[in-house]
């Protein structure tokens, strides 16, 4: 691993582990640790902000918080593969005071989103009380819109919040990314090509970089420095792609240069399941928008089906704040478009941790992972069900948000007069 992600990483777990040393005991629910088959009557066990113990007839410890999940269902927290969570606040009419997720350019591979993120943002604690626990927060716009990071959604600053940064570079191949190339996609794609290779050259020729004694490259030195880990394999490569002939590029660009592509988009994908199974790559849909487009005519809804059919690894997400908090109803929509409920389950969970790269921490519930669960009133896919409890790093997140407000403040009307 790289040791700037992993430094992140340490910090993130580090702060986590700050949550006042609390135990919690969520006992008696029908647990689902994706990982494994779902537990009937079942304990989960949480201390010090991790996963301490999962099962049947476990002991409860002394110290212990006990939550009765009795006729309840118990999950990992939902992972957003893909939000503007925290740099974008789409309700407030689209004003510039409000987006941080775009700079000028369209290569901006050294551009990393993190320290735009408001802690304070309004719509976290509204996408919070969806049990969603995690996010990948991501910039927009231009052929490289720049470095995307994966945060948890609690805590009142940026260090408290961070799980890995940089987490992907993205990369566009579709509309957004056209004008990288003159406004043709083949120019884009001639574009990309280029900045890669420049990017393989100046690591092997930096002192003649220095000298000024080398051509003159595609991209300013700080953006093909950025493309290191990429180039390396260390940093996957997040390509959003929406046509066929869109994710064809990438996994040729991909096999190219021995990235680690992880397709965004993907309408069209279920046309090259067995190229995109073949090469392991996964793909995050946004199954509540997968309908036919100009930029996407052969669309369909079963579209998750057919891929994860083909064996290809599948997550769900929404990528507009709008609709970060109807993760679950996405999930649902899968389900209802023929996925099994499993399968679902594991798109805004394990597949989308392990995409993103932190599978080794979150996204199930394992002894010793990051404690982000979350207690349902029922199937969490259920537009009835609601989340009850929302742990976050083990702590018990409040559910409150300005919807919330706005709901008790006006649930009782003045008299008229």
């Amino acid at each position: 691993m790289n040791a700037r992600l992993g430094s992140v990483t340490l910090l993130a777990l580090l702060a986590g582990s700050r949550a006042d040393a609390q135990v919690i005991a969520i006992t008696n629910g029908t647990v689902y640790p994706v990982s494994s088959p779902k537990l009937d009557s079942a304990t989960v066990i949480l201390r010090d902000g991790r996963i301490a113990a999962i099962g049947r007839g476990i002991a409860i410890p002394p110290d212990a918080t006990v939550v009765d999940a009795k006729g309840k269902w118990v999950t990992p927290g939902l992972i957003h593969a893909g939000s503007s969570l925290g740099i974008r606040l789409t309700d407030s009419g689209a004003q510039e005071e409000t987006q941080e997720d775009v700079v000028l350019g369209e290569v901006k591979a050294s551009f990393n989103v993190a320290e735009a993120i408001d802690p304070a943002s309004m719509t976290i604690p509204v996408v919070r009380a969806e049990g969603v626990t995690t996010a990948l927060t991501m910039p927009l716009e231009g052929l490289i819109p720049g470095q995307a990071v994966v945060i948890d959604l609690a805590g009142d600053r940026l260090e408290d919040m961070l799980v890995r940064s940089p987490a992907a570079m993205i990369v566009d191949l579709g509309q957004g990314g056209k004008t990288g190339g003159g406004g043709s996609r083949a120019g884009a794609l001639f574009r990309l090509r280029l900045i890669l290779r420049d990017a393989k050259e100046y690591a092997q020729r930096k002192e003649d970089f220095r000298k000024a004694q080398i051509q003159p490259l595609a991209a300013p030195a700080p953006e093909l420095e950025a493309l290191q880990p990429v180039l390396a394999g260390e940093l996957p490569m997040l390509v959003i792609a929406n046509r066929r002939s869109d994710i064809a590029s990438a996994l040729r660009i991909a096999k190219e240069f021995t990235l680690r592509p992880v397709i965004w988009g993907g309408a069209e994908a279920w046309q090259i399941a067995s190229d995109l199974a073949l090469a392991k790559v996964p793909v995050v849909l946004e199954p509540l928008t997968d309908v036919p487009r100009f930029n996407a005519l052969n669309a369909r809804l079963d579209n998750a089906t057919l891929l994860r059919k083909a064996g290809v690894e599948v997550v769900a997400a929404q990528r507009d704040a709008a609709f970060s908090r109807d993760l679950r109803t996405a999930a649902g929509n899968e389900v209802r478009n023929g996925m099994t409920w499993d399968d679902a389950l594991r798109s805004v969970t394990l597949a989308a941790a392990t995409a993103l790269g932190i599978g080794q921490r979150t996204g199930s519930l394992e002894t010793g992972k990051a404690a982000n669960v979350v207690v349902w009133s029922g199937d969490p896919f259920e537009f009835s069900s609601r989340a009850e409890h929302v742990f976050i790093r083990g702590v018990d997140v409040p559910l409150g948000n300005r919807q919330t407000e706005l709901r008790e403040r006006y649930r009782k009307l003045p008299p008229a007069r």
